[in-house]
């Protein structure tokens, strides 16, 4: 119970929200009732292909393997191309500043060059 408050708490769930976790028996102590391994879900229905074994589920296995390292792919791609665009943006952002910086010494010197005439 206290572990459940706890984490209501951290989580800003407040009173009902931690009476809500006891309702539901969350176990925080308990991993594997919060793991997001998609073996888990899949294989753990009645009925899965999985359970039955042989070439069925081996074949099932295969697919499911090659479809997530296929979502893995295209998440690596898609992060790529993200810093990409946060690098060509930021390399933009130094020029535009470094211009600004040689504007204000160019004021400086101006400013400088009044007071010696």
């Amino acid at each position: 119970m206290a572990c459940t408050a706890v984490a209501a708490t951290r989580l800003g769930l407040g009173l009902w929200g931690a009476r809500t976790m006891q309702a539901r028996a969350y176990n925080l102590d308990y991993p594997r009732q919060f793991s997001s391994d998609p073996v888990d879900e899949v294989s753990g229905g009645a009925g899965a292909i999985r359970d039955a074994g042989g070439a069925f589920g081996k074949r099932e296995k295969a697919e499911e393997d090659r479809y997530f390292r296929e979502k893995s792919r295209e998440q690596l791609a898609s992060l790529r191309k993200h810093h990409q665009e946060e690098i060509t943006h930021h390399e933009k952002e130094i020029q535009r500043l470094q211009k600004e910086i040689e504007r204000y010494k160019n004021k400086i010197r101006k400013l400088r060059d009044d007071d010696d005439d």
